[in-house]
This record gives structure tokens, C-alpha cells and sequence, in this order.
């Protein structure tokens, strides 16, 4: 049997491994969190395969907010900046971009949903977010967003009431790509 000398170090460097690998799983714990429950306006992701079959007439308005943040001077526009969809259409909208600075420029744009419970339930099929886009002095990009309000957000009593959608785009600069500033 141990003795309290010895139990106490195997006890301390034992709870010091499970806090280390805690805040190992920290991040995707709560990636994984906010993508099951919506937490946030966290959207969902979906593939060609995972297209709803039925659409619900009942009318949402969808509207879509664009902003550049920090050093990055780039115009960012949608095609529209509303939308009424249903439940279950699949939805193509453009984006534009343009390089509005005098030098080659990358950012990256973050994505969400206003009114939060709504993210569980919006889906992307293809969108430019998250991923680095680089553009040249007065260079313009198009970008897609494919997506759908998966038709159960009609049954939520979260969301049943709610009819107005906010889709929020924010491009932020990728200046720590630039070999200079590394």
C-alpha cells in the first residue's frame, strides 16, 4: 500500500496531465459544441449529398451585412442585400470584393447568424469563409455562398416566430502570411 509521501506527487502530476490535455481539447470541444447546438450563430455545414428534399412555404427575409475590418481596404458587396427564401431552397448569392489599397493584400472572412438559434439551422454548401483569398492592387474576386435554412427551424419554438434572417460577413486582413512580418 501507498503511503500519503508517496500518493500526493502521483496525485498532483496526475491531475497536471488531465488539466494539460483539457486545454488540449479545449478548442475542439468547443468547436464541436457550437456546431452541434448553433451556439453563437455557429451555421452548419452540408454536402450536395445532404440537400433537404421538401420545401416549407413559409417566408423568411434573409438580409446579408458585408464589412472589411482593420487594415484591409477592400470594397465587399453582396449581389443583393436581401433575400426571401423558404425552408429547403438551396440559394446561390454572389459576393464581390475588390482591392481598394495600392498594394497586393490577403484576408480571410468569418461568417454568422443573427439570430443565433437560426445558425443550427442554416446550412453552407459552399462558401468562401475561412479560407485565405488574396488579392492584387485593384484586383475584383466574385465569391459564392451556396446555402439552405434546413426545414426544421419550423418546428423550433426558438425560431417558429422569428422571420428575419441576418447573415453576417466580416473580412479580416492576413497580413501574418507576408514573409516580412513572420
Amino acid at each position: 500500500m501507498l503511503d500519503k509521501k508517496k500518493l500526493t506527487p502521483i496525485a498532483l502530476v496526475s491531475i497536471f496531465f488531465l488539466m494539460l490535455g483539457l486545454s488540449f481539447a479545449a478548442v475542439p470541444l468547443y468547436d464541436l459544441f457550437c456546431r452541434v447546438t448553433g451556439f453563437g450563430g455557429t451555421t452548419q455545414n452540408a454536402s450536395q449529398k445532404e440537400l433537404p428534399k421538401i420545401v416549407i412555404n413559409q417566408d423568411y427575409k434573409v438580409r446579408f451585412d458585408t464589412n472589411s475590418n482593420g487594415d484591409l481596404a477592400w470594397k465587399f458587396y453582396p449581389e443583393k442585400n436581401t433575400l426571401d427564401l423558404k425552408p429547403g431552397q438551396v440559394h446561390n448569392v454572389k459576393f464581390f470584393v475588390e482591392n481598394e489599397s495600392n498594394q497586393i493584400t490577403s484576408g480571410s472572412a468569418t461568417f454568422n447568424v443573427s439570430p443565433a438559434p437560426f445558425g443550427v439551422y442554416l446550412n453552407k454548401v459552399g462558401c468562401f469563409c475561412f479560407e485565405k483569398q488574396t488579392l492584387k492592387v485593384g484586383e475584383k474576386k466574385e465569391f459564392i455562398l451556396t446555402f439552405f435554412l434546413d426545414p426544421e427551424v419550423v418546428d423550433d419554438k426558438k425560431t417558429s416566430k422569428i422571420s428575419d434572417v441576418t447573415l453576417s460577413f466580416t473580412f479580416f486582413s492576413s497580413d501574418y502570411f507576408k514573409k516580412d512580418k513572420v
